[in-house]
Formats: C-alpha cells, sequence, structure tokens
C-alpha cells in the first residue's frame, strides 16, 4: 500500500476498526449460529481483521503467511467463502464511512480512496485464490480416497479373490484398479481373481482393452483372472467391436465365475 494511504490508515485504525466491526457484526447475526459459538465467532472477526491490517503495514510473502494459514483453517470448520468477501466489502465500507468523517488532510480524497480499493481488492484476490486451492487440494485428497474405495479386492476363500467394479472406468481408475489387483494377488497368495463388471455400464473399446491389461498382468505374477458379470447388451458391444476377450475365461455371472474358480483351486462346493 502506498505511504498517503498506509498513513491515513494507521492514524484512524481505530475509527476504522470500530466501523469493521459494526459492519462484521452484522454480518455475523445474518448466520445462523448456536450462542456457544458466539464467543468463538467473535474472535475469529478480530484475527481476520488484525491479520488484513497487518498486510497493509507489510505485504510481504511472511505476512501473507499467516493470512493463508488461517484461511486454510477456516475452511476446515466448514463454514463459506461468503464470510472472506463480505466481511472485505465490509471495510471498504468502513474506509468509506471513516474518509466521509474526516477527510486526509494533506492528500485528495480520491487518491486514498483508490489506494484502499485496490489493497483490499487485491486481499479479495489472494484469500478467493487460497480458499479455491485448500478446496482443490481437499477434493483431491477426497476423489483418491474414492478412488481407492472403488476398486476394492476382496478375499473369499483361499487362493480366491474378488474385485467388483462399479460405475465408469476411465485411465486414472484402471491404473489403481491394476495396481489394487497387484498388490492384493501376491498378499492374498491368489490364484484365481474374479474381475466382476456387473456394476460397469459401459465397455467400450478402451474399458476392455483396461481389463484385458489388468488380466495379462495377473497372469504375469501366477494368478488366473475370470471375468464375470458379462451382461447380453456388453456382450453384443464386445462382439461389435470386435474386442477379442478369449485369453481368460469369462461368465456371465458372479456365480458361475465362483463355481469355476472352486474348481480350478480343486475346491469343491458345498451345498448348504
Amino acid at each position: 500500500m502506498q505511504s498517503t494511504a498506509l498513513t491515513y490508515l494507521q492514524k484512524y485504525q481505530n475509527q476504522i476498526i470500530e466501523h469493521w466491526d459494526h459492519q462484521l457484526s452484522a454480518l455475523r447475526s445474518e448466520v445462523e449460529i448456536k450462542a456457544s459459538l458466539e464467543k468463538a465467532v467473535e474472535h475469529t472477526n478480530q484475527e481476520y481483521m488484525s491479520l488484513i491490517l497487518q498486510t497493509a503495514r507489510r505485504n510481504e510473502e511472511d505476512s501473507l503467511e499467516g493470512l493463508k494459514n488461517f484461511t486454510e483453517q477456516y475452511i476446515q470448520t466448514g463454514r463459506s467463502l461468503t464470510y472472506f468477501t463480505r466481511a472485505l466489502q465490509g471495510l471498504r465500507q468502513a474506509f468509506h464511512q471513516q474518509l466521509k468523517d474526516v477527510p486526509p488532510e494533506d492528500a485528495n480524497i480520491l487518491d486514498v480512496y483508490s489506494e484502499l480499493n485496490q489493497w483490499i481488492d487485491n486481499m479479495n484476490n489472494f484469500l478467493v485464490s487460497k480458499y479455491i486451492e485448500s478446496w482443490e487440494d481437499t477434493l483431491e485428497m477426497q476423489k483418491l480416497s474414492l478412488l481407492e474405495l472403488s476398486a476394492p479386492l476382496i478375499p473369499v476363500f483361499e487362493g480366491i479373490t474378488v474385485m467388483p467394479l462399479i460405475g465408469s472406468i476411465d485411465t486414472t481408475r484402471a491404473k489403481l484398479i491394476m495396481e489394487n489387483l497387484l498388490e492384493g494377488v501376491i498378499k492374498n497368495r491368489s490364484k484365481v481373481v474374479l474381475i466382476d463388471i456387473t456394476g460397469v455400464p459401459i465397455v467400450d473399446t478402451m474399458v476392455a482393452h483396461h481389463i484385458i491389461e489388468a488380466s495379462e498382468a495377473v497372469r504375469l505374477v501366477g494368478a488366473t483372472s475370470i471375468l464375470v458379470g458379462i451382461r447380453p447388451e456388453i456382450a453384443q458391444t464386445i462382439v461389435n467391436l470386435g474386442i477379442d476377450l478369449t485369453k481368460f475365461p469369462t461368465k456371465s455371472t458372479l456365480q458361475k465365475g465362483m463355481e469355476k474358480a472352486l474348481e480350478m483351486c480343486n475346491q469343491k462346493k458345498i451345498e448348504m
């Protein structure tokens, strides 16, 4: 911030904070919060005001770091971006009110107001950027967690494991399926792996290619894969596309695939 606006800010900081605190109190009253959280929200307002004003005095990376940390902690509480943007609008109104009450003595009021506005806009852009980055990181972590859950390898009998696949398969998920398959086969000492595509809505050339690659990788580590859950419409699509699935066994249902797996492992099915 330029020296003229900064001098004005420092000189009337208490009055500006008073105006701004009034704006934040009005904002807080619009949000439904429990009485037990009132003090916590008030403390948040005070910390936010303090960090914002620090950046005016030292608009350097180290002063912005505190504001960045505050933003990340704030996001973890589940509160929205509205607080940041509307709070900065409240600061803008506080400046406007103070400039109306006490115009600068040795400077053009429009120049001071323009500098203060520019500083607030920079803070707003910084906060929005960090808020978005933090959410993107959170979403990426959640996406990876969901991907891991969406490609489980389940041991069912000695030497037999099942991988049920649900939903569409893209390149990223196919890579995870491959990794889970290989790690699971070795960890569980599997002889047969049943890849169940009952829950896969579309099997096109790319999906079939990924499944063939995964089956071939399983074969290379000493196990056999059986593709199960091939519905009539999927079988017709595979034939129409000219996809070759003759290199490994296929079954229409998981039950039939399990019977085949038990036979391959020299285990008998016991009727209950």
